[in-house]
């Protein structure tokens, strides 16, 4: 294996860096940068933030505002021109909400204890964001080091340029953000390659360590279902009450439906299945074999609970009735229920076929009291692991943690990824990090206490860094 490019940094250059990176993460937690805004413009003040750090460092970032208060950051790195086309480091700045009911530490106090970096965004996404950054100020560092100026100079040893774009808007969407970007000025998102969010952390099974590297992710189709009853007096109670029949629809709609093994998740655990021993082994197997009965006796052994609900998505189109309302007052019958969907699709599922089985789970009476309206969609996202950028990543892990596995991985959720399918760039998620056997990462997403641990930083910027020099040396 090729020596690792982060070996030439002296050990104390590597505790400055990840210091900087701990401030920096901390300094973005503290910027309330909720979506939908609260407070407004607060997307704006972390993208004028990342921009000053980058200014600082020596480049020339620009400040994108398609809304007023909506703000992304985009900035260059330049190589000399003979790798081909530039690598992507795509990030977001936006969080979703976080009422401290239960949180331990102030969700934007980005708190240091136990270890951890303590904070809304710490995992999703803005420890990524910290991560790029001081990848790019230690490269921007390398040029000055040699003369150059990193804002219109190559980099020493780079062949590519680097692209660094963080963008508004992704947990509403991206409309805002990366869809805007890609429509109104594609050059800040063109490349051979991109490096997103959600990938390269430590999962450890049995004993093995294994690294998913995400490389695809599902679909979405959000519809609102509007169920027609009668409407009546409460003191006599009725078949056709809308609120009854919405109750029997969420009982249909939220049954699990069949399971369907994707490309990536075969990949995933059959990977697995022969990079973990006895019975963990035998788990795998029978995920892996697709038969209903078999996975879900395979499930009953998993040791987390979030585990357990993301592989029963990751192998099926999901529906989730998530919004429930009805009524205007307790004795009157509602005429009219309204049921919100959250469908996310598997590769290989269209919007009209989620549509169809939306349809078909309510059944014919239920269906023809009822309107189906589609409000948003977002197709499904894949990229190939017989990719060179899919393999320096695999081989940045390995040569950090020579015990672990990198195996491919389809996310549940969507990213920023899906605006680059049209121009024609293909995303991973790597955020990497080696963490404690017991942190479950999945369970910090969206969740209470979130929260990124140190020292998994600590491990991971110079893998994020290696990757970054291979891929564009």
């Amino acid at each position: 294996m090729a020596e690792r490019a982060s070996a030439a940094l002296e050990p104390a250059a590597w505790d400055r860096a990840h210091d900087r990176l701990v401030e920096a993460l901390r300094d973005l937690i503290r910027i309330p940068s909720v979506n939908p805004p609260d407070p407004a413009g607060a997307e704006l003040a972390a993208a004028r933030w990342l921009a000053a750090a980058l200014t600082e460092a020596g480049l020339r970032p620009e400040v994108l505002e398609p809304v007023p208060g909506r703000g992304s950051v985009v900035a260059r790195l330049r190589g000399d021109g003979t790798g081909g086309e530039p690598l992507l480091l795509l990030s977001h700045l936006d969080v979703v909400p976080a009422p401290p009911d239960r949180w331990t530490h102030d969700p934007f106090g980005a708190d240091l204890a136990e270890g951890y970096v303590w904070g809304r965004g710490a995992v999703d996404m803005k420890d990524l964001v910290a991560m790029e950054l001081e990848v790019v100020r230690l490269l921007a560092a390398e040029a000055r080091a040699s003369g150059r100026d990193p804002a219109s100079d190559p980099i020493p040893g780079l062949r590519r340029d680097i692209l660094f774009t963080s963008t508004a808007d992704e947990e509403a969407g991206g409309l805002a953000g990366a869809a805007w970007i890609a429509a109104n000025h594609p050059e800040h998102l063109r490349a051979a390659g991109a490096i997103n969010e959600s990938g390269g952390v430590s999962l450890d099974v049995a004993g093995t360590r294994l690294y998913p590297i995400q490389v695809a992710e599902k679909g979405y189709s959000v519809y609102r279902i509007t169920i027609r009853g009668t409407w009546g007096h409460g003191s006599m109670p009725r078949d056709d009450n809308a609120a009854v029949l919405a109750a029997e629809a969420i009982t249909r709609l939220a049954e699990p439906g069949p399971i369907r093994l994707t490309a990536a998740m075969r990949a995933f655990l059959e990977g697995a299945a022969n990079a973990v021993t006895g019975g963990a082994a035998r788990a795998f197997r029978a995920l892996a074999s697709g038969d209903e009965r078999a996975f879900e006796t395979a499930l009953g052994s998993a040791c987390s609970p979030v585990y357990v609900s993301a592989a029963r998505a990751l192998v099926r189109d999901t529906i989730s009735p998530d919004i429930v309302y009805a009524g205007v007052k307790y004795n009157v019958i509602p005429g009219e229920a309204v049921i919100e969907l959250d469908c996310r699709r598997l590769p290989g599922t269209s919007e009209a076929d989620m549509r169809h089985q939306v349809i078909a789970r309510l059944g014919p009476q239920l269906a023809a009291v009822s309107t189906v309206e589609l409000l948003i969609t977002a197709d499904p996202v894949e990229a190939p692991v017989d990719d060179e950028l899919y393999r320096v990543l695999a081989d940045a892990i390995t040569a950090a943690d020579p015990d672990g596995t990198p195996l491919p991985v389809m996310a549940p959720y969507a990213t920023d990824a899906k605006h680059l399918v049209a121009l024609g760039v293909r995303a991973y998620g790597f955020s990497p990090l080696r963490q404690d056997p017991d942190e479950t990462y999945l369970d910090r997403f969206h969740g209470v206490d979130e929260r990124v641990s140190i020292e998994g930083l600590r491990w991971g910027l110079p893998v994020l860094y290696d990757a970054v020099r291979r891929f564009c040396g």
